[in-house]
């Protein structure tokens, strides 16, 4: 009875369209047949199925008639409805007011009206607040006032700003310089002129927030190797060369920083360079935290390795630090130079630096060439610090000997990295408060994609005094002691 229906169906749909069929159907048999060949039961049913769906798929889809929302369902869906935030929900990490400081920021500052022992500052060679800065800076403004407003390449470029520029130039031996008016935005800016889509940048995992930003906006394709590990750099080149052929014809870049602000350790500029040069990778290297640091001269990580500064092919560095100014620049060849004053965002867009800023890194390279004791000066601070907290109580140094950054990690790690870094604040805080030590925690934002263990900064002067460097590990290993013994 179900194959007489189906069969009956079948016919129907396909006799105004099929005279050229001659088709029959034995019931009892349960065999048709189609042109007088006899067909099996099984093979007929199939091919009665695959002819209904070919019917269905060529009729019109069912779409019922559209009418206008009414009042009530409008309000109903309006109640319904529960849109994202714009911001996510702030958690108590995020509710943390750092100590504000109540005068400069030099070797020894206010908070809340206490004066406190300042190692959060990278002041390097002491210059802040020196003098011959502010009387340089003093003239500027009376000369210039405090800026043009505009970008270099819109009349904001002061005669200022070009002999600032060969001044950077002749002092790191360069063909010459140009100047960002902030010390991130000279990344931010530097690495997406020259990095684009498709180029490969082989980067170091430990490197600060700025240069992970600008590797972002420069859309490349990014490799990140170990650490500080030459081994772990020779096998990413190794394989970024010979697994991607096609790698051979786009730029290569390798991007390190000098001294590494989340660790403190120091680059091995020579081991890089010769693996750049058997790889055929060009080399940007951030000496923010080295120049007027490294180098019998203060002259930088180039200086330091006795390496040529023409083998790398871009160096960067902020002026917020040794040089006790604000703002940044990239030296090199002119061909490399005159490529950001076309191309580099920071440089086309922004407002030029302020000529007092401008003139008082000038003043700030003079001073330092004028006395080379502050280097040795600065070293030697460094080596009484590294020295007096080598033995601290739950906590190691991490970051090299010659480095102004000492950094101190856990020895053991709390289980996770928000419990270390909770263990870290607390040590801080306890510090700040009971004895007037001021440091910093290497807390990161959640942008920050570094994976390098959190720990404690100490950032070393040369405008620091032997107390101040014997009062800060005294009261670390105190601090230490108590806090842990706590947890």
């Amino acid at each position: 009875m179900l194959m007489d229906t189906m069969w009956s169906a079948f016919e129907n749909m396909v006799k105004s369209a099929s005279d050229w069929v001659t088709l029959t159907f034995d019931a009892p048999s349960a065999r048709a047949v189609v042109f007088g060949v006899p067909i099996g039961g099984h093979l007929f049913v199939e091919g009665l199925l695959f002819v209904v769906i070919l019917f269905l798929l060529t009729q019109k889809s069912y779409k019922p008639p559209k009418r206008p929302l009414t009042k009530k369902e409008i309000d109903e869906l309006c109640d319904e409805w529960i849109p994202e935030p714009l911001i996510p929900s702030v958690t108590e990490e995020m509710k943390y007011e750092p100590p504000a400081l109540e005068s400069a920021a030099e070797p020894h500052t206010v908070i809340n009206g206490k004066e406190v022992v300042n190692f959060t500052s990278a002041n390097y060679l002491g210059l802040l607040g020196h003098e011959k800065l502010l009387d340089s800076c003093t003239k500027a403004l009376e000369k210039y006032g405090v800026g043009s407003c505009g970008p270099r390449g819109f009349y904001g470029t002061i005669d200022v700003h070009l002999d600032c520029e060969s001044r950077i130039a002749k002092f790191l031996g360069t063909t010459d310089s140009i100047l960002y008016s902030y010390g991130l935005s000279t990344l931010f800016s530097t690495i997406p002129a020259f990095c684009k889509k498709g180029d490969v940048v082989v980067v170091d995992e430990g490197v600060h927030w700025g240069i992970q930003n600008g590797l972002h906006l420069s859309r490349s394709t990014i490799i990140y190797f170990k650490h500080n590990d030459m081994k772990s750099l020779q096998s990413t080149l190794e394989n970024a060369t010979h697994d991607n052929k096609q790698a051979k014809k786009l730029r290569r870049y390798i991007v390190v920083e000098a001294v590494y602000q989340n660790s403190g350790q120091i680059a091995p500029l020579d081991e890089i360079i010769r693996l750049k040069e058997k790889y055929r990778f060009r080399v940007i290297l951030d000496e923010s935290n080295s120049i007027g640091v490294l180098g019998s001269s203060g002259r930088g990580l180039t200086e330091h390795c006795k390496v040529p500064i023409e083998k790398v092919d871009i160096v960067t560095a902020a002026m917020g630090h040794a040089l006790a100014t604000e703002g940044g620049f990239c030296t090199g060849s002119a061909r490399v130079i005159d490529h950001q004053r076309l191309s580099s965002s920071g440089y086309v867009f922004s407002a030029s630096l302020p000529p007092y800023l401008a003139s008082a890194a000038i003043t700030a390279i003079d001073v330092l060439e004028e006395n080379p004791v502050l280097i040795k000066k600065l070293k030697g601070n460094i080596a009484n610090l590294h020295k007096g907290l080598s033995d601290v109580e739950g906590l190691e140094i991490v970051s090299d000997p010659q480095s102004p950054i000492v950094f101190l990690k856990l020895k053991k790690s709390m289980g996770s990295l928000k419990a270390d870094l909770q263990v870290l604040e607390d040590i801080s805080d306890h510090l700040l408060k009971e004895y007037s030590v001021f440091v910093s925690t290497s807390k990161r934002s959640t942008v920050d994609k570094c994976k390098l263990p959190t720990g404690i900064r100490l950032f070393v002067s040369a405008a620091h005094t032997a107390s101040d460097l014997e009062k800060a590990c005294e009261s670390l290993k105190k601090t230490t002691s108590h806090v842990l013994a706590g947890h």
